[in-house]
C-alpha cells in the first residue's frame, strides 16, 4: 500500500515539453477535437476544474480557473464547485449532469459510470456531445497525471 507524501516545496522532476515536445501532440489533438465541437466552454471549464479538484492537481486548477474567469465564469460558482451538490441551484441541470459524470469517470475504479448518471447525461447531451465529454474528461485526467507525476511548477504569484 502506498501513501502520497506531502511535497509543499517539491521541485519539478522534468519538463515533458523541454525534453520531448512531440510527447504532447496526441494530447493536443484530443483537445482540438474536444474544443471543435458544440460544447460550451463554460461546461468544459467546469469539468476540467472538477476533475482537477478530485485529482489534487494544483497546476491544472490554477490554469483552468484562470481561463474560466477570463471567459466570464462567476467566481462564486468556482468557489463552491467542489460542493456543487449543496449549491445545485447555481448550476443548470446539464452542468450538474456533467459534474456527476466527470466524478464517476474520474473515479472509474469505484464502480464505473452508473446507469443513472449515464441517463442524466444522455437527457442533456447528444451522443456526439457525450463522446466529446468523455474525451475531455479523459484528457484532463491524463493532464492531471502528467502534471502531478512531474511536479509541474505553478507560475509564480
Amino acid at each position: 500500500m502506498s501513501t502520497i507524501e506531502s511535497r509543499p516545496h517539491a521541485t519539478q522532476r522534468l519538463s515533458v515539453t523541454d525534453i520531448d515536445p512531440e510527447a504532447y501532440k496526441g494530447m493536443l489533438a484530443i483537445e482540438k477535437y474536444v474544443h471543435a465541437g458544440d460544447l460550451e466552454s463554460k461546461t468544459l471549464h467546469l469539468l476540467k476544474i472538477r476533475a482537477s479538484q478530485i485529482n489534487g492537481c494544483a497546476y491544472c486548477l490554477d490554469m483552468h480557473t484562470t481561463e474560466s474567469r477570463k471567459d466570464g465564469e462567476d467566481q462564486r460558482r468556482l468557489d463552491v464547485l467542489a460542493a456543487w451538490r449543496e449549491a445545485s441551484s447555481w448550476f443548470s441541470e446539464a452542468e450538474q449532469a456533467v459534474l456527476e459524470f466527470t466524478e464517476e469517470v474520474t473515479l472509474i475504479g469505484k464502480g464505473g459510470v452508473s446507469d443513472a448518471v449515464w441517463a442524466r447525461v444522455k437527457a442533456s447531451y447528444s451522443e456526439n456531445q457525450i463522446i466529446r465529454l468523455l474525451m475531455a474528461i479523459s484528457a484532463i485526467n491524463t493532464w492531471n497525471r502528467l502534471a502531478i507525476s512531474t511536479h509541474q511548477e505553478l507560475a509564480p504569484l
